[in-house]
């Protein structure tokens, strides 16, 4: 935890101790929505998609209605705020798909929240690697969480960030298009019976809120932070969007707004594919993406980490014998981390401090 007052040094007198001060936090979990976009109710299963007002734009981008009551207070410290020690330890964390419970185990064997699921790692920096959603039960619990902890990381002078993965896009897509036809490449598809496909949750989709949709869709795609690249998925893709890390943010996010089924169904196919840093050529894919974006090794989700090691298994859970995950794997040359521990594969949830040692 970050200490209320500065350290005395040489000339500087007795130690002055500092008052925290309070600063408002708008956690989206703790909203109650009003207008058009709110949810109250969740949505009948057996009523078809939803009527939506007229001029309903499902990606707009103007934040939820928060009222003053809405908001919660979090006491700040002012030492912490001027992070006079520089940034503190990095941490990421792999694909937690709805394991609600997993992932709090996990923060709190790392130190990162306390025993009642509070922030407790005061100037931490903490990255979500994305894919928050489906396969397990409580998806919406994971993004509620992740909400929360970001505004408690920031009050004591850190951070907990998250980029977006390819189940976020499903479930935005699920959500926005429903049973609408898609050219997959292959025929005729739909975000709908893809969801459902690849896991996706009746409970989770009930559950979901505007400020929940709004939020995945606003996440980054790509980060680099001392010189790790940060991204959801295996892929050399992300060169197709752009030859920055904010112009692929950037670009990406325009594809949301946009509101165009083809357009997202080509954005979530392009960021499913895997294994482009595994094999022949691997370190190279690698390389191509950190001469464009820059750092020096890339972390990722996405490929369960049994899947990189040969063992296809299964990814429901069922009948899966793979190799018993213990933490992330460095391959390709040392150019790659794997941070997916196939949670869904009864494996393990990843959470890892950085830089990792080879």
């Amino acid at each position: 935890m970050v200490e209320g007052s500065m350290t005395q040094g040489a000339g500087q007198g007795p130690e002055v101790a500092r008052t925290a001060t309070l600063r408002d936090f708008r956690v989206p979990a703790y909203v109650h929505e009003t207008g058009p976009f709110a949810q109250d109710t969740p949505p009948d299963e057996d009523a078809g998609p939803t009527e939506e007002p007229e001029g309903y734009t499902p990606t707009r981008r103007d934040l939820p209605v928060i009222n003053r009551s809405d908001t919660v207070q979090v006491a700040v410290d002012p030492a912490a705020s001027e992070g006079a020690d520089g940034p503190g330890p990095l941490y990421v964390v792999g694909d937690v798909h709805g394991y609600l419970d997993q992932l709090v185990a996990a923060l709190q064997e790392q130190g990162l929240i306390d025993g009642a699921g509070d922030w407790s790692a005061g100037t931490a920096r903490l990255w979500f690697l994305g894919d928050f959603t489906d396969r397990g039960p409580d998806g919406i619990g994971v993004i509620d969480l992740v909400m929360r902890l970001s505004a408690e990381a920031a009050a004591a002078g850190g951070y907990c960030k998250a980029l977006m993965g390819n189940h976020e896009l499903l479930l935005l897509g699920a959500r926005r298009f429903a049973d609408t036809p898609v050219n997959s490449g292959a025929g005729t598809a739909t975000f709908q019976a893809a969801w459902l496909l690849n896991g996706g949750q009746k409970t989770d989709m009930d559950r979901l809120q505007d400020h929940h949709l709004q939020w995945m869709a606003r996440l980054d795609a790509m980060e680099q932070v001392d010189g790790h690249l940060l991204v959801h998925s295996d892929t050399t893709a992300y060169l197709d969007y752009g030859d920055s890390i904010e112009a692929v943010n950037d670009t990406i996010r325009e594809t949301l707004t946009r509101n165009d089924a083809d357009e997202c169904w080509d954005l979530f196919r392009k960021f499913t594919k895997r294994f482009a840093f595994r094999d022949d050529g691997g370190a190279e894919a690698v390389r191509s993406l950190l001469d464009m974006y820059g750092g020096s090794r890339i972390v990722h989700g996405h490929s369960p980490i049994p899947y990189l090691l040969g063992d296809v298994g299964s990814e429901d859970g069922e009948d899966s014998t793979g190799p018993v995950v213990e933490g992330p794997h460095l391959y390709a040359d040392g150019l790659a981390i794997a941070m997916d521990g196939g949670v869904t594969m009864a494996g393990k949830l990843l959470v890892q401090q950085l830089p990792l040692a080879d």
